[in-house]
């Protein structure tokens, strides 16, 4: 499927739900924002439902308070299709799946490589830098306008998406966008500010305690932090540490590849496993093998079992990887 296939399908459709993964981070939400108020736009009528509520560091975001959580009231409610972005497969919105159980038309935009195409319409580009970057293209191919509000939105999700213009899924087209979009006067000092250097202090001394936890595989290729239930339950967290922690291990020499092993919290023997890599190892794959996917560079499985057992199944998966 194309850019033209998913055009023809926000032109044919005039009711939208439009959802994205559970635990959303900043290309997930800029997308949603950006793809609502550009069917506003189009004289559409849209509404946003999330599994959870917008993520601490992100409610600065335009429109944020429309987007809906899920729950009883939103059960009945009424849309002709389902716009699914940054999701790589259906289930991994969550309850909201459950929103769409008489079918109604699937369009998925995504950027994952391990997308499924579980879309009616699939829009897939693995090698786009975000999801941002798509729903950019998405304006420029049904001629709207890109006003300040949907400016800041897709900035933001491009602008996590590559770690700040870091990562190397970041392109001259990237950096094309990205200064399309700053002519709109983005106060870019602000966005970074809510979403790095935001955390609450009771959050950061957490932080403190995980990083001294910091252990290396394969003489040092491989960097590991583990996130236990009894470290969380005795702070109430506002702020996810995940991409906080990782960039402490990505930052780390000769270091290829940085995991994060988390306890979830209010599930048994449910663990949350976040893969960084620096290029060399294929990260989705791994993911693959426990049940997720994601990018070459940075990938998730969630995994039933005890964190001991998860870590040194994926962590002797990771060294088959190493070259």
């Amino acid at each position: 499927m194309s850019l033209k296939n998913a055009a023809k399908f926000v032109k044919r459709q005039n009711n939208f739900l439009i959802t994205v993964h559970t635990n959303p981070e900043g290309d997930a939400l800029g997308a949603q924002i950006a793809f609502y108020l550009l069917l506003k736009k189009l004289g559409k009528s849209a509404i946003m439902v999330n599994e959870e509520e917008i993520p601490y560091g992100y409610t600065f975001l335009p429109e944020a308070d429309n987007v809906k959580r899920f729950g009883k009231r939103v059960l009945r409610l009424k849309f002709d299709c389902m716009a699914v972005l940054d999701c790589s497969d259906l289930a991994r919105t969550g309850e909201v799946a459950r929103l769409n159980a008489a079918g109604k038309p699937v369009l998925s935009i995504d950027h994952h490589i391990s997308n499924d195409k579980f879309g009616d319409v699939s829009w897939v580009e693995p090698y786009a830098s975000s999801t941002c970057e798509m729903i950019y293209k998405l304006y420029k191919k049904l001629g709207v306008a890109i006003d300040k509000t949907a400016a800041l939105s897709l900035y933001v999700g491009i602008s996590t998406d590559t770690g700040s213009f870091r990562y190397s899924n970041t392109t001259s087209e990237t950096h094309k966008i990205a200064s399309e979009l700053l002519k709109h006067k983005i106060d870019v000092s602000s966005v970074y500010r809510n979403i790095y250097e935001n955390v609450p202090y009771q959050d950061m001394k957490l932080l403190s305690e995980i990083l001294p936890g910091m252990r290396r595989e394969a003489v040092g290729r491989i960097v590991w932090f583990a996130i236990r239930q009894k470290m969380l339950r005795r702070r109430k967290l506002c702020f996810d540490l995940s991409e906080h922690v990782l960039s402490f291990g990505r930052a780390i020499k000769d270091a290829e590849v940085v995991v994060l092993f988390k306890e979830n919290l209010g599930v048994k023997d449910e663990i949350r496993v976040n893969f960084r890599s620096q290029g060399k190892v294929d990260v989705n794959k791994v993911a693959s093998c426990f049940g997720g996917g994601g990018h070459r560079s940075a990938s998730g499985a969630t995994i039933h079992g005890k964190l001991d057992t998860i870590r040194r199944k994926v962590l002797a998966k990771i060294k088959e990887n190493l070259r």
